[in-house]
């Protein structure tokens, strides 16, 4: 049974408790983020810290953990679970005031503070070594994706979807142009050798792997967007996230990418960024 951190205190999952009227559960007032750990350790720290701190100002949450708080809770959750390989997500809600009210409560309102571990094949996922098929959705979502809340059901909806239409995922899209994919962002290699990646804006979730991942780049980089077009002809197409690093695609929308294998580019970036990650892991 895995051992949960909840407001301050370690306990069995079986055993953490959140009010009815906490605001994550009935607003989505909430932020998360996910950090792997390979070798028992953390990837990426300072960046996700970084981008949970922004996330909380942005709607105005405090109290949460500072970064020394979240490095020991996560130490103590990789610790205590024997967790070598896989993510924590942490999540902080606005808390739970008396009632419910759209208005949001004082700051006397504690938050809500949980993390918890999962473990998962990251290094050596089946699914790299295939690749991933996409198919394009609309990206119906609200106006500010650059904020990483629990506000997820849509991107839970196009992911269901997309299996129930025989694709992995879903890449969404705004009047032609690809933003970014159900939890990744979105990336192609043009035939040309330019790897093209959306630009950061409040269209999609600023991503901590994405930075890692760009500086490792041997292509020339265009930060741009890209049309469904131009994504189901490009030469090699992959995303980037926390728990799936570099994933190659593989088929957009029925349309084979390449020889329909992993690219070659791709596939060295994968190994590059692993490399990385498993070097500067603290």
């Amino acid at each position: 049974m895995r051992t949960i951190y909840l407001n301050g205190k370690y306990t069995p999952e079986t055993e953490g408790k959140v009010s009815v009227f906490d605001r994550g559960f009935l607003f989505s007032d909430a932020v998360y983020e996910v950090v792997s750990v390979l070798d028992g350790k953390l990837v990426d720290f300072g960046g996700h810290v970084q981008r949970l701190a922004r996330s909380l100002g942005e709607i105005g949450i405090c109290g949460a953990p500072d970064a020394d708080g979240w490095l020991t809770i996560c130490r103590e959750l990789v610790a205590r679970n024997n967790l070598e390989e896989g993510m924590i997500y942490w999540q902080v809600t606005r808390g739970a005031p008396e009632d419910r009210d759209f208005i949001f409560p004082s700051t006397e309102t504690p938050p809500t503070v949980l993390a918890f571990t999962q473990s998962r094949k990251l290094a050596d996922n089946p699914l790299a070594q295939r690749g991933i098929r996409v198919i394009t959705m609309p990206d119906l979502r609200w106006g500010r994706a650059d904020i990483k809340t629990t506000q997820l059901l849509y991107a839970s909806m196009m992911k269901n979807e997309a299996i129930a239409r025989g694709a992995d995922d879903a890449w969404m899209e705004r009047n032609g142009w690809i933003t970014e994919g159900s939890a990744q962002n979105a990336h192609i290699i043009t035939h040309e050798g330019v790897l093209v990646t959306h630009p950061l804006n409040r269209e999609i979730l600023h991503g901590i792997t994405r930075a890692s991942v760009l500086p490792l780049v041997a292509q020339r980089i265009e930060e741009r967007p890209f049309s469904i077009s131009e994504a189901e002809q490009a030469a090699e197409a992959f995303v980037s996230s926390a728990s799936g690093f570099v994933m190659p695609v593989v088929q957009i929308n029925g349309h084979i990418i390449g020889d329909g294998k992993p690219g070659s580019a791709t596939v060295q970036l994968r190994r590059a960024y692993i490399d990385w990650a498993r070097r500067s892991a603290i």
